[in-house]
């Protein structure tokens, strides 16, 4: 019997909660969608009003890994779709706008993937970002450097950065800007990534050619592109262990000596927002966007 759980009025059938998707350390489904629950208050803007992009892992990292942009067959009636523009013909897509949609989606066992555009203005962005991407031997440590580089370059620019690990190996900078047509952000965010590369050409590469990466951070300027998509902030990550990509403060960037300092699992991300509330709220206030020189 799969358990029905009402959620806010919405009925649920929450499946296969004793499974076991993080083999490393034996957290559950059930645990996933308790993470969810307890910090979906701070994870909800964040998804709001943004087509989802959906990357499924039913059977935990180790098994099938798939990309999935279009309604889910089964979706609820409940759960909210839009029609949105795509190169090949309109497609539907879920908005997840409140709590039941998140934990109907998180029973998926998905990363959350969003666009830097909201539903009403496809292809005007109303967020900058860069995902700093290291190559091996190159860690985090080193984008914390590209980070702080940019930062400064952004703000000589008037535009106030935010910072959150991938939950991965790499780093993603986010800013809040006044719309601007989703082309006019990437053409910005390379001008930017190619200086960052002049100003640190041992160590920054704004091309994504793999033969030149391994000790490099590549700072990845394309997913300010209308059609692509960027892992959102708190999602869990398919990794080997509950990994997420969680909000950091430019002092933990500043101080990161060792990879080891900003990696956060879904345990630590409660403390986290109690201590240090949404370290990502200033993206969600339309007055602080700024506009792109």
């Amino acid at each position: 019997m799969t358990p029905i759980t009402e959620v806010e009025g919405r009925r649920l059938a929450l499946s296969n909660l004793e499974k076991v998707l993080y083999p490393a350390s034996g957290f559950t489904k059930g645990e996933v969608l308790h993470y969810y629950a307890t910090i979906a208050d701070t994870v909800l803007p964040h998804l709001r009003d943004r087509p989802m992009s959906f990357l499924r892992y039913p059977d935990g990292p180790d098994g099938q890994v798939f990309f999935v942009k279009n309604v889910p067959p089964g979706t609820p009636e409940w759960v909210t779709t839009a029609q949105v523009p795509r190169s090949e013909g309109p497609a539907r897509m879920v908005l997840v706008q409140d709590l039941p949609s998140l934990m109907w989606a998180a029973n998926l066992v998905t990363e959350f993937h969003t666009p830097q555009w909201r539903i009403g203005t496809p292809g005007v962005a109303d967020r900058l970002v860069f995902d700093l991407d290291p190559g091996p031997p190159a860690t985090v440590v080193d984008c914390c450097r590209v980070a702080l580089w940019l930062r400064e370059r952004l703000a000589q620019d008037g535009v106030e950065a935010f910072a959150k690990t991938s939950g991965s190996k790499g780093l993603h900078l986010l800013a809040a800007v006044r719309p601007t047509s989703s082309e006019r952000t990437s053409e910005y965010a390379k001008g930017l990534a190619v200086e960052a590369e002049r100003a640190m050409p041992r160590l920054v590469l704004h091309r994504m050619a793999r033969s030149l990466r391994p000790g490099k951070v590549f700072v990845d300027w394309s997913q300010n592109a209308a059609r692509k998509t960027t892992a959102a902030p708190y999602t869990l990550r398919a990794r080997a262990e509950p990994m997420v990509s969680a909000p950091v403060t430019w002092e933990e960037v500043e101080g990161c000596r060792v990879p080891e300092r900003l990696e956060f699992r879904a345990a630590d991300i409660g403390p986290r927002v109690q201590d240090f509330g949404d370290l990502l709220a200033p993206l969600l206030d339309a007055g602080s966007a700024r506009p792109l020189p």
